[in-house]
Protein backbone atom coordinates (compact mmCIF):
# COMPACT_ATOMS: atom_id res chain seq x y z
CA UNK A 1 0.00 0.00 0.00
CA UNK A 2 1.09 3.48 -0.74
CA UNK A 3 2.88 5.30 1.97
CA UNK A 4 -0.11 8.26 3.35
CA UNK A 5 0.41 11.83 4.12
CA UNK A 6 -1.41 14.34 5.76
CA UNK A 7 -1.21 16.37 2.60
CA UNK A 8 0.49 15.71 -1.00
CA UNK A 9 1.42 19.43 -1.33
CA UNK A 10 1.40 22.02 1.47
CA UNK A 11 2.79 24.95 0.83
CA UNK A 12 3.77 27.71 3.85
CA UNK A 13 4.36 31.25 3.81
CA UNK A 14 5.40 30.38 0.51
CA UNK A 15 7.41 33.46 -1.17
CA UNK A 16 8.69 33.49 -5.05
CA UNK A 17 10.01 36.19 -7.00
CA UNK A 18 11.95 35.95 -10.37
CA UNK A 19 15.29 37.69 -10.18
CA UNK A 20 14.68 39.92 -13.21
CA UNK A 21 11.18 41.27 -10.96
CA UNK A 22 11.10 43.39 -7.89
CA UNK A 23 7.33 42.27 -7.65
CA UNK A 24 6.91 39.24 -6.06
CA UNK A 25 5.00 36.06 -8.24
CA UNK A 26 4.16 34.98 -5.06
CA UNK A 27 4.08 36.62 -1.62
CA UNK A 28 3.52 34.74 1.33
CA UNK A 29 1.18 31.76 0.62
CA UNK A 30 -0.18 28.79 2.23
CA UNK A 31 -1.69 26.20 0.91
CA UNK A 32 -2.87 22.26 1.75
CA UNK A 33 -3.76 19.93 -0.71
CA UNK A 34 -5.04 16.88 0.55
CA UNK A 35 -4.73 13.05 -0.73
CA UNK A 36 -7.17 12.77 -3.58
CA UNK A 37 -8.41 15.91 -4.01
CA UNK A 38 -8.92 17.62 -7.31
CA UNK A 39 -8.23 21.36 -6.45
CA UNK A 40 -8.55 24.20 -9.56
CA UNK A 41 -6.34 27.20 -9.11
CA UNK A 42 -7.81 30.64 -11.30
CA UNK A 43 -6.53 33.81 -11.38
CA UNK A 44 -5.72 36.32 -14.22
CA UNK A 45 -2.98 36.66 -16.27
CA UNK A 46 0.35 37.67 -13.87
CA UNK A 47 -1.34 36.21 -10.35
CA UNK A 48 1.20 33.45 -10.11
CA UNK A 49 -0.76 30.32 -10.95
CA UNK A 50 2.27 28.93 -13.34
CA UNK A 51 4.58 29.92 -10.29
CA UNK A 52 2.36 27.71 -8.27
CA UNK A 53 2.37 24.93 -10.01
CA UNK A 54 5.88 25.10 -10.70
CA UNK A 55 6.76 25.28 -6.99
CA UNK A 56 5.11 21.93 -6.44
CA UNK A 57 7.16 19.76 -8.73
CA UNK A 58 10.80 21.67 -7.58
CA UNK A 59 10.77 23.30 -11.12
CA UNK A 60 11.10 26.37 -9.32
CA UNK A 61 12.11 26.80 -5.55
CA UNK A 62 11.03 29.23 -3.09
CA UNK A 63 12.26 32.32 -2.18
CA UNK A 64 11.35 31.59 0.85
CA UNK A 65 8.96 29.46 3.28
CA UNK A 66 8.63 25.71 2.78
CA UNK A 67 6.81 23.75 -0.50
CA UNK A 68 6.66 19.72 0.80
CA UNK A 69 5.68 17.25 -1.74
CA UNK A 70 4.82 13.42 -0.71
CA UNK A 71 6.27 15.16 2.62
CA UNK A 72 9.52 16.03 1.02
CA UNK A 73 10.54 19.56 1.08
CA UNK A 74 11.20 20.88 -2.61
CA UNK A 75 14.50 22.55 -1.22
CA UNK A 76 16.33 19.23 -0.53
CA UNK A 77 18.40 18.39 -3.70
CA UNK A 78 18.96 14.62 -2.75
CA UNK A 79 15.04 14.18 -3.13
CA UNK A 80 14.57 16.25 -6.72
CA UNK A 81 14.14 13.09 -8.89
CA UNK A 82 11.91 11.48 -6.17
CA UNK A 83 9.92 14.76 -6.17
CA UNK A 84 9.63 15.06 -9.95
CA UNK A 85 8.23 11.12 -9.98
CA UNK A 86 5.75 11.48 -7.24
CA UNK A 87 4.15 14.76 -8.84
CA UNK A 88 4.12 14.79 -12.89
CA UNK A 89 3.52 18.25 -14.76
CA UNK A 90 1.79 18.89 -17.99
CA UNK A 91 2.04 22.11 -19.75
CA UNK A 92 -0.22 23.85 -21.80
CA UNK A 93 1.40 23.15 -25.27
CA UNK A 94 1.65 19.22 -25.53
CA UNK A 95 4.34 19.98 -28.41
CA UNK A 96 6.48 20.95 -26.04
CA UNK A 97 6.36 17.15 -24.14
CA UNK A 98 6.17 15.24 -27.07
CA UNK A 99 9.95 13.86 -28.29
CA UNK A 100 9.33 11.31 -30.03
CA UNK A 101 8.33 10.24 -33.51
CA UNK A 102 6.37 7.52 -32.20
CA UNK A 103 3.22 7.66 -29.39
CA UNK A 104 4.45 4.53 -27.77
CA UNK A 105 8.18 5.59 -27.59
CA UNK A 106 7.70 8.97 -26.34
CA UNK A 107 5.26 7.96 -23.69
CA UNK A 108 8.30 5.08 -22.01
CA UNK A 109 10.72 8.15 -22.49
CA UNK A 110 10.05 9.21 -19.00
CA UNK A 111 10.42 5.41 -17.56
CA UNK A 112 13.78 4.97 -19.47
CA UNK A 113 15.05 7.96 -17.75
CA UNK A 114 13.98 6.98 -14.59
CA UNK A 115 16.57 3.43 -14.61
CA UNK A 116 12.89 1.50 -15.16
CA UNK A 117 14.21 -2.50 -16.35
CA UNK A 118 13.22 -3.00 -19.97
CA UNK A 119 10.53 -5.63 -19.31
CA UNK A 120 8.86 -3.25 -17.27
CA UNK A 121 8.25 -0.39 -19.82
CA UNK A 122 6.06 -2.10 -21.90
CA UNK A 123 3.13 -2.81 -19.75
CA UNK A 124 3.53 0.52 -18.23
CA UNK A 125 3.18 2.08 -21.58
CA UNK A 126 0.30 -0.05 -22.86
CA UNK A 127 -1.35 0.52 -19.76
CA UNK A 128 -0.93 4.28 -19.62
CA UNK A 129 -2.14 4.18 -23.51
CA UNK A 130 -5.69 2.75 -22.22
CA UNK A 131 -6.08 5.06 -19.42
CA UNK A 132 -6.26 7.62 -22.08
CA UNK A 133 -7.81 5.85 -24.17
CA UNK A 134 -4.98 6.30 -26.67
CA UNK A 135 -3.61 2.75 -27.04
CA UNK A 136 -5.09 2.48 -30.48
CA UNK A 137 -2.73 5.58 -31.65
CA UNK A 138 -0.16 3.76 -30.21
CA UNK A 139 2.41 3.18 -33.28
CA UNK A 140 1.00 6.55 -34.91
CA UNK A 141 3.43 9.99 -35.47
CA UNK A 142 2.18 12.76 -32.25
CA UNK A 143 2.21 15.22 -35.30
CA UNK A 144 -0.15 13.53 -37.17
CA UNK A 145 -2.73 13.77 -33.65
CA UNK A 146 -5.19 16.34 -32.92
CA UNK A 147 -4.28 18.66 -29.92
CA UNK A 148 -6.61 16.84 -27.70
CA UNK A 149 -5.29 13.07 -28.55
CA UNK A 150 -2.10 15.54 -28.02
CA UNK A 151 -2.45 16.09 -24.88
CA UNK A 152 -4.01 13.21 -23.77
CA UNK A 153 -0.41 11.19 -25.13
CA UNK A 154 1.70 13.92 -22.82
CA UNK A 155 -0.46 12.90 -19.89
CA UNK A 156 0.18 8.86 -20.53
CA UNK A 157 3.50 10.23 -20.36
CA UNK A 158 3.16 11.46 -16.79
CA UNK A 159 1.02 8.74 -15.91
CA UNK A 160 3.33 5.74 -17.29
CA UNK A 161 5.46 6.91 -14.04
CA UNK A 162 2.47 6.17 -12.03
CA UNK A 163 2.74 9.97 -9.97
CA UNK A 164 0.62 10.95 -6.60
CA UNK A 165 0.03 14.35 -7.69
CA UNK A 166 -0.26 15.58 -11.25
CA UNK A 167 -0.35 19.06 -12.28
CA UNK A 168 -1.75 20.42 -14.93
CA UNK A 169 -0.48 24.33 -16.22
CA UNK A 170 -3.28 25.39 -18.54
CA UNK A 171 -3.59 22.09 -20.37
CA UNK A 172 -6.34 23.08 -22.30
CA UNK A 173 -5.74 26.66 -23.10
CA UNK A 174 -4.21 25.95 -26.72
CA UNK A 175 -7.12 23.28 -27.69
CA UNK A 176 -10.41 23.39 -29.32
CA UNK A 177 -13.73 22.70 -27.34
CA UNK A 178 -13.73 19.04 -28.30
CA UNK A 179 -10.06 18.95 -27.26
CA UNK A 180 -10.52 20.49 -23.65
CA UNK A 181 -13.59 18.25 -23.40
CA UNK A 182 -11.52 15.59 -24.02
CA UNK A 183 -8.77 16.32 -21.66
CA UNK A 184 -10.97 17.31 -18.73
CA UNK A 185 -12.63 14.20 -18.76
CA UNK A 186 -9.65 11.94 -18.59
CA UNK A 187 -8.21 13.84 -15.80
CA UNK A 188 -11.76 13.51 -14.53
CA UNK A 189 -12.01 9.64 -15.24
CA UNK A 190 -7.92 9.32 -13.90
CA UNK A 191 -8.94 10.84 -10.48
CA UNK A 192 -11.92 9.28 -9.87
CA UNK A 193 -10.59 5.68 -10.62
CA UNK A 194 -7.57 6.20 -9.22
CA UNK A 195 -7.37 8.14 -6.74
CA UNK A 196 -4.43 11.02 -8.47
CA UNK A 197 -4.50 14.26 -6.82
CA UNK A 198 -5.14 16.66 -9.71
CA UNK A 199 -3.80 20.65 -9.57
CA UNK A 200 -5.37 22.10 -12.11
CA UNK A 201 -4.67 25.72 -13.10
CA UNK A 202 -6.69 27.62 -15.32
CA UNK A 203 -8.33 30.57 -16.52
CA UNK A 204 -11.80 28.59 -17.24
CA UNK A 205 -14.56 28.88 -14.84
CA UNK A 206 -16.33 26.44 -16.18
CA UNK A 207 -13.88 23.92 -15.79
CA UNK A 208 -12.84 25.16 -12.04
CA UNK A 209 -16.79 24.38 -11.53
CA UNK A 210 -15.85 20.08 -11.93
CA UNK A 211 -13.28 20.77 -9.54
CA UNK A 212 -13.69 19.57 -5.76
CA UNK A 213 -12.03 23.10 -4.21
CA UNK A 214 -11.66 26.03 -5.80
CA UNK A 215 -7.97 28.44 -5.18
CA UNK A 216 -8.49 32.15 -6.41
CA UNK A 217 -5.05 34.19 -6.78
CA UNK A 218 -4.87 37.52 -7.31
CA UNK A 219 -1.47 39.56 -7.40
CA UNK A 220 0.54 36.55 -5.75
CA UNK A 221 -1.53 36.30 -3.12
CA UNK A 222 -4.09 34.18 -1.98
CA UNK A 223 -7.45 35.69 -2.77
CA UNK A 224 -10.70 32.95 -2.38
CA UNK A 225 -10.48 29.34 -1.86
CA UNK A 226 -13.83 26.82 -1.08
CA UNK A 227 -16.15 24.68 -3.13
CA UNK A 228 -17.09 26.12 -6.36
CA UNK A 229 -20.46 26.97 -4.55
CA UNK A 230 -18.80 29.12 -1.96
CA UNK A 231 -16.39 30.31 -4.69
CA UNK A 232 -18.35 31.23 -7.40
CA UNK A 233 -21.21 32.79 -5.54
CA UNK A 234 -19.35 35.64 -4.80
CA UNK A 235 -19.85 37.40 -7.96
CA UNK A 236 -18.96 40.80 -7.82
CA UNK A 237 -16.21 40.02 -5.44
CA UNK A 238 -14.68 37.95 -8.36
CA UNK A 239 -15.61 41.29 -10.65
CA UNK A 240 -13.44 42.60 -9.05
CA UNK A 241 -10.69 40.73 -9.22
CA UNK A 242 -10.83 40.70 -13.20
CA UNK A 243 -12.22 37.40 -13.04
CA UNK A 244 -16.04 35.81 -14.61
CA UNK A 245 -17.93 33.56 -13.56
CA UNK A 246 -19.57 30.11 -14.79
CA UNK A 247 -22.89 31.30 -17.43
CA UNK A 248 -25.05 29.78 -15.21
CA UNK A 249 -23.76 31.52 -12.39
CA UNK A 250 -23.60 34.66 -13.84
CA UNK A 251 -27.28 34.37 -15.69
CA UNK A 252 -28.82 33.80 -11.78
CA UNK A 253 -27.13 36.25 -10.61
CA UNK A 254 -28.49 39.15 -13.31
CA UNK A 255 -31.99 37.09 -12.95
CA UNK A 256 -32.27 37.37 -8.65
CA UNK A 257 -30.90 41.37 -9.43
CA UNK A 258 -34.00 41.68 -11.21
CA UNK A 259 -36.38 40.32 -8.58
CA UNK A 260 -36.49 36.57 -9.09
CA UNK A 261 -35.84 34.36 -5.70
CA UNK A 262 -32.64 31.72 -7.74
CA UNK A 263 -30.42 29.63 -5.93
CA UNK A 264 -27.45 31.81 -5.07
CA UNK A 265 -25.42 28.80 -5.81
CA UNK A 266 -26.39 27.58 -9.32
CA UNK A 267 -23.51 26.11 -11.43
CA UNK A 268 -24.49 24.19 -14.57
CA UNK A 269 -27.91 24.45 -17.16
CA UNK A 270 -29.34 21.60 -15.49
CA UNK A 271 -29.65 23.74 -11.70
CA UNK A 272 -31.06 26.36 -14.16
CA UNK A 273 -33.81 24.62 -15.32
CA UNK A 274 -34.16 22.91 -12.23
CA UNK A 275 -34.68 26.27 -10.61
CA UNK A 276 -36.53 28.11 -13.09
CA UNK A 277 -39.10 24.72 -12.99
CA UNK A 278 -39.50 25.36 -9.02
CA UNK A 279 -40.08 29.07 -9.60
CA UNK A 280 -42.79 28.41 -12.66
CA UNK A 281 -44.75 25.79 -10.69
CA UNK A 282 -45.43 28.42 -7.94
CA UNK A 283 -46.44 30.86 -10.01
Amino acid sequence: MPEQFEHMVAAQNVTFSYQETAQPALSDVSLAIQPGEFVAVLGHNGSGKSSLAKLCNALHLPTSGTVTVCGMDTQDEAQLWNIRQHAGMVFQNPDNQLVSTIVEEDVAFGLENLGTPQPEIRPKVDEALRAVSMYEYRASAPHMLSGGQKQRVAIAGVLAMAPRVMILDEATAMLDPSGRREVLATMGRLHKERGITVIWITHSMSEAATAQRVVVLNEGKLALTGTPREVFRQVEQLRALGLDVPPMTEMAHALRQRGLELSDDILTVKEMVEELCRLSSRA
